[in-house]
């Protein structure tokens, strides 16, 4: 009973949320609102993670829903504005020379011994961010710091979302080496704005992890296993169709802007047979996850006594300031787009 309340209330919330504006399908209609990726992704994703939870979780959880969801974009934000935030977002696997056996080692502290702190940032540091994040988060519910516990799960939602995604495990992170220039945000971006509204995204419920250290690599495993369809695919379809009709122009917001064609997209869409939809699912799935984990290793503190913490006028105030901060551009960091 308790797994179809969840379903019934995930589908009820999420579908009149659709309805209120993000996105539509109407009879009467011949198109759809689209939804943009970049922060409708990780909203969805950290929002849609809340619904996997149990009954224990989910009262707090879906109370604060809206503050996982909106801030599950802050780590981006702060990419340009915060001292080591940038390499957190991914890992370039393609740049040791071989991680599939113990070359590369899992554990952060025994890989700075071995290729030194400045390489592993240079090269992006998601896995371990991943680990960081997820104790920091137990020791959250351990400490019952609400502000905290919002704050870093919705991080963590953050960095779990980039682990999957397939080129944020490597140098050619956006087409650059091979004449693929803005494929990066073609996936992540125009494929999901075009076509995720029709995605199953009704996960399961979240399962404990016993060791998320083997998780984070796992994840970002799976998804570099998938780089090579990604950039083989979109060329040998940009072959195909020639660079004439691979890009169109849309308006938006009364700017006419070059993108990937419609019909490009959707060929390509259909080359990847469901590859962005499985991404986001396990995406969805492993935060789910981690936030459960993390709080099973706290010891399940009981969170209904926290679902009714409001946060102070002086936290509000904290949060704007510090997310103004972020505005500024101290610092230079990869240009996904």
């Amino acid at each position: 009973m308790y797994k179809r309340f969840v379903w019934l209330y995930v589908f009820v919330d999420f579908f009149s949320g659709l309805l209120s504006g993000q996105a539509v399908l109407a009879s009467d209609k011949p198109e759809r609102t689209r939804p943009n990726w970049g922060f409708y992704a990780h909203q969805q994703i950290n929002r849609l993670a809340v619904f996997t939870l149990p009954a224990e979780m989910m009262p707090f959880f879906k109370k604060h829903i809206g503050f996982l969801t909106d801030n599950a974009v802050n780590p981006d934000k702060r990419r340009y504005a915060v001292v080591g935030e940038a390499p957190r977002h991914f890992i370039d696997l393609d740049a040791y020379s071989d991680t599939t056996a113990v070359t590369l080692p899992r554990f952060y502290k025994d890989a700075a011994d071995r290729y030194g702190e400045d390489t592993l940032a240079l090269h992006g540091l998601v896995p371990w961010q991943i680990q960081l994040s997820k104790y920091q988060l137990t020791e959250a519910f351990r400490q019952r710091d609400v502000r905290r516990i919002l704050r870093l799960a919705a991080d963590l939602g953050h960095y779990i979302a980039d682990a999957n995604v397939p080129l944020h495990t490597t140098r050619n992170y956006n087409g650059q080496l091979t004449g693929q220039q803005g494929i990066h945000g073609f996936w992540e971006s125009r494929l999901p704005e075009l076509f995720s509204m029709d995605y199953d995204f009704f996960t399961g419920q979240a399962e404990y992890v016993y060791t998320p250290q083997k998780a984070a690599w796992r994840a970002v495993f799976s998804a570099h296993a998938a780089l090579d369809s990604v950039l083989r695919l979109e060329q040998i379809l940009t072959q195909e169709v020639g660079e004439t009709r691979k890009y169109g122009f849309e308006e938006r917001n009364g700017i006419t802007t070059k993108v990937y064609a419609s019909d490009f997209s959707r060929q390509y869409h259909t080359r990847l047979s469901g590859q962005v939809e499985r991404q986001m699912r396990a995406s969805i799935k492993m935060v789910g996850n981690f936030w459960y984990t993390a709080w099973v290793d706290a010891g399940q503190p009981d969170l209904k006594s926290l679902a009714g913490y409001q946060l102070t006028e002086q936290d509000k105030n904290d949060e704007a300031a510090e997310k103004k901060s972020w505005l500024k551009r101290l610092f230079s960091a990869r240009e996904e787009g």
